[in-house]
């Protein structure tokens, strides 16, 4: 109980901590869930904790990512007319970025020669942990594998969104928050309301649906393509 009370106290003063930084230097380089995981990571290397141990408090708090995805439903109601108007582009897109981020996953990962045990795995990762925890199960995936992947996911879109942002050209709120909600999960949708409530308010109806959307077809498209 010591250990995981420890665990839980040490992420939550890592993750203030860096809040506190960023929210005097925004910078990418100092995104909160970036550089809090880095140091976590650090931490257990340089103090050789196994992630079983650093789970036994760490469980508790990702056990809140369900929760806390329902305090987005806010903005969604502030927005609700905008929602209704444009409800099928954006299914439409966040089709398309399900399926996109499934099929790619999949090809990758075969084309690297990776096991099916990783690959199973890695199927999920484009929607927010609990969802994609769940679909890995039933794939035959390894949970805490899948949880790394979905990190991956959400801090490599984190990085890189700005860029493929720019070279795309795409600039309109709605597109943004679809992309964002529908590849890199809560992480992005974080980072699309801190920039715009609306794109926010697009990126936590993107993330959602994809989480349907993902769990549904998952198992379908891993047999066709495995």
């Amino acid at each position: 109980m010591s250990t995981a009370l420890l665990m839980m106290v040490m992420t939550i003063a890592i993750y203030l901590a860096t809040l506190f930084v960023y929210r005097r230097h925004r910078r990418l380089y100092t995104t909160p869930v970036i550089v809090s995981t880095a140091l976590i990571v650090i931490i257990l290397l340089v103090f050789h904790l196994p992630y079983e141990t650093y789970m036994t408090g760490g469980k508790w708090i990702d056990r809140l990512l369900g929760p806390a995805v329902v305090a987005l439903a806010y903005p969604l109601y502030q927005f609700r007319d905008i929602l209704k108007k444009m409800f099928v582009p954006i299914m439409t897109g966040t089709v398309i970025g399900a399926v996109v981020g499934i099929v790619s996953g999949l090809l990758l990962s075969k084309w690297a020669g990776f096991s099916d045990l990783i690959i199973h795995s890695i199927v999920p990762k484009s929607v927010t942990t609990p969802v994609a925890m769940s679909i890995s199960e039933s794939t035959g995936g390894v949970m805490p594998l899948t949880a790394v992947f979905v990190m991956i996911a959400g801090i490599g879109g984190l990085l890189i969104h700005p860029f493929v942002l720019k070279v795309s050209g795409l600039t309109h709120r709605i597109g943004r928050g679809v992309g964002m909600g529908s590849a890199s999960h809560a992480i992005g949708t974080s980072a699309s309301m801190e920039r715009d409530t609306l794109e926010g308010s697009i990126s936590t109806v993107a993330m959602v649906l994809s989480a349907v959307i993902v769990s549904i077809i998952a198992p379908s498209l891993t047999l066709l393509f495995m």
